[in-house]
């Protein structure tokens, strides 16, 4: 695998992972009992995006690190898995 293609990967994953982590630890304005005149009940208290990008950065870093170590470290790739499921038959 070439060091394009890793970083192709990690900035796939690094978006998919970042939409997957936004809904967490979000406080609306509605629950914090203090709405701005202006804006809708369930905008969110304030800004969180930093905290969003760190924990991104941190999930995404150790998902491709593994996928890294399985496919380049160990040899697998996604032709094995076939092997890897045992045969019910």
């Amino acid at each position: 695998m070439s060091w394009v293609s890793l970083v192709a990967i990690y900035f796939v994953m690094w978006w998919l992972v970042l939409f997957a982590i936004l809904p967490f630890g979000v406080t609306t304005q509605d629950e914090d009992d203090n709405v701005t005149l202006g804006t809708v009940s369930s905008a969110p208290r304030g800004p969180h995006m930093l905290r969003a990008v760190i924990w991104t950065t941190i999930i995404t870093t150790l998902i491709v690190g593994t996928y890294f170590g399985v496919t380049w470290g160990l040899g697998y790739s996604f032709d094995d898995i076939p092997r890897m499921v045992p045969d019910f038959d």
